[in-house]
């Protein structure tokens, strides 16, 4: 079967979508003249200079044998936050390409990308890539991969100036192996990905493990057991290099085979990632096993600016689901915003691209509130609420999960907070290990293992929490390593921890959008420094308006915004005093009448205000 599937993982900036071009102009999908990164067709991909979505194309390679062969590949990010496209991508391979870059070395991705495809169980081919540069060190490099301990000799390669790319298509068809499969068993094929399309409805991205499917059968999904009738089958290839990647109609896709499949779905909801679809009239026995279900690990509220774009904003949150279905969502009121949405990421840059797309795609104007994490709260014996997630074993206090500041319960109430943790993996030069030590202990980081890598390349592994590390962590870090350090995450687990909700009220009321979890030990500091940013952001009104920050019903920060005011004695050009007093009581009456009715509109860069802190 000369079928190859394959993809490219890398540490984010390593060249994959530069190494996919060059790619692309061997295989005759696109001339050399071409604007780059033809794959990155989003708008923000070009922007960032980052991979967002993984992208599946079909490659047709005549090799100097004399035999053709099928490539398929599929581009993947290089961002942490995106680590659920590169598992769903590797699960519909047989093999990869790990991209180093030879100026920097193996990177805290690079060894996560590297684990991913080992768990997947993929022939893994290593490539060197910009060894043109001056500053490129491929021994150390090729030293730091041997630790690795992958049997293939790198590839030694400069996307940029087309060198190496033969040999690496070469590699892919010799060493990644053709797909396992039975053509005669029943259909058997795993949604990895889908897109909602206006006119035809969801576009399933599927890869064929047995079995084939035709225009024209009958199919059902094995999670809700739904039957649906095949309306078109094919796959993607590049038509035009100026947009991604379209569709090109086919007969049949058979057992190895990645492409697209359209059963006239417009109900966003029953499209499952990870789903297996199969024969109704024939099914298989046995589903594919999918993927993990992913936990988000940062939270926040999106509301529309406008409240009449709520059933926008809900249709939207559907059909980007369909796409980025790592992001969760549930509708959620807010007594400052009114109807929106408490959304789950994977971290802070996932929720802004999230954000954006939303913003660009479907034309919305959104509030977006400052992120948490998910805290576990263990009630006073009999104080629990009916929501129980589960029991501790043989205790009498029951557990449950909080997403949202302004649900936290009051303080009596509460026996134990548990915060998630994580196991941070930082990969850095020797020379700014103590810059950045100091960084994480800051962050309330507990140091587990240091590993040299190479004489100058160091591997830290802390334990920190998540709520210190969602915020600014990753901008400190690479200023106090001048850009060289690079971070990788996971979930650690929970900890019991000295946590406390801040609510600020402004003008005595308070906002729950505004409302965040802090450790105990930093709310004096956070409270002080984000009353003082309110006070700057919150227009001046008829009335004095303070802006207080408290914990438990305590205030511990305060600031007022002054109130306008007119100059009711100009017209007095003299005469007695007491007709100056009058006219100021009278002033100061009415702004005391007007601050007990009056309401503050507080603007949308206010509820940003928590994010955008000086902490130094």
């Amino acid at each position: 079967m000369n079928i190859r599937n394959f993809s490219i993982i890398a540490h984010i900036d390593h060249g994959k979508s530069t190494l996919a071009d060059r790619l692309l102009e061997l295989t005759s999908a696109i001339s050399t003249l071409h604007h780059g990164q033809v794959l990155d067709a989003m708008d923000l991909e070009r922007e960032r200079g980052i991979t967002i979505k993984a992208k599946a194309v079909r490659l047709t390679y005549a090799s100097s044998d004399g035999e053709k062969y099928q490539l398929n590949l599929i581009d993947t990010p290089g961002h942490v936050d995106f680590t659920y496209e590169v598992s769903r991508a590797l699960a519909a391979c047989e093999g990869c390409l790990l991209l180093v870059d030879a100026s920097q070395g193996v990177e805290a991705q690079t060894l996560s990308n590297f684990e991913l495809a080992r768990q997947h169980n993929l022939k893994i081919i290593p490539v060197i890539n910009k060894i043109d540069l001056k500053q490129a060190d491929v021994p150390k490099t090729v030293q730091q991969i041997e630790k690795l301990k992958i049997p293939e000799t790198p590839i030694l390669i400069s996307a940029k100036q087309n060198i190496g790319t033969k040999e690496i298509v070469n590699a892919i068809i010799k060493k990644i192996p053709a797909p396992v499969g039975d053509i005669k068993k029943p259909l058997k094929a795993l949604v990895f990905d889908s897109h909602y399309d206006s006119f035809r409805g969801v576009i399933i991205y599927i890869r064929i493990f047995d079995g084939e499917i035709s225009t024209g059968n009958k199919v059902l999904f094995l999670s809700n057991l739904e039957k649906f009738d095949v309306e078109e089958v094919g796959f993607f290839q590049i038509q035009n290099p100026s947009a991604p990647a379209g569709r090109s109609k086919t007969d049949k896709l058979s057992v190895g085979e990645v492409g697209y499949v359209i059963l006239g779905i417009r109900d966003i909801h029953k499209i499952k990632i990870g789903d297996t679809i199969t024969g109704a009239e024939n099914p298989t026995a046995t589903p594919h096993p999918g993927y993990r279900e992913l936990k988000p690990f940062v939270f926040c509220g999106l509301y529309p600016v406008q409240p009449g774009d709520y059933a926008n904003l809900s249709k939207a949150m559907g059909k980007l689901h369909l796409e980025d279905s790592s992001f969760f969502y549930q509708p959620e009121t807010s007594v400052a915003l009114g109807f929106g949405y408490r959304c789950g990421f994977l971290g802070l840059l996932h929720m802004d691209i999230v954000k954006e797309r939303l913003q660009r795609e479907f034309d919305l104007n959104l509030i977006i509130t400052a992120p948490n994490v998910k805290y576990r709260i263990k009630y006073v014996k009999g104080r629990a609420p009916l929501r129980v997630l589960y029991n501790e074993t043989g205790g009498d206090s029951s557990i449950i999960e909080i997403d949202n500041p302004s649900k936290f319960p009051e303080r009596q109430f509460i026996e134990k907070i548990y915060e998630p943790y994580i196991l941070a993996t930082i990969v850095l030069p020797s020379q700014f290990v103590g810059n950045v030590m100091a960084l994480c202990e800051g962050k309330r980081g507990d140091f587990l293992d240091m590993t040299y890598i190479t004489e100058d390349k160091v591997k830290l592994i802390y334990e920190m929490p998540l709520a210190d590390a969602i915020v600014d962590f990753y901008d400190n870090l690479k200023s106090v390593s001048s850009g060289y350090a690079s971070l990788d995450y996971e979930f650690s687990d929970y900890k019991e921890s000295e946590l406390v909700k801040m609510d600020i009220l402004v003008n005595n009321e308070p906002v729950d959008a505004l409302s965040f979890v802090i450790h105990k030990s930093n709310a004096e500091f956070y409270g002080r420094k984000i009353v003082e940013k309110l006070r700057g952001l919150i227009p001046r009104q008829q009335f004095e308006v303070p802006i207080q920050a408290s914990v438990s019903g305590k205030i511990i920060a305060r600031e007022n915004v002054r109130a306008l005011r007119k100059d009711v004695i100009a017209k007095c050009y003299g005469g007695d005093i007491s007709r100056k007093r009058k006219l100021l009581e009278k002033q100061k009456e009415g702004k005391k009448k007007m601050k007990q009715f009056g309401n503050v509109s507080i603007p949308q860069e206010a509820f940003l205000a928590v994010l955008q802190l000086d902490t130094k």
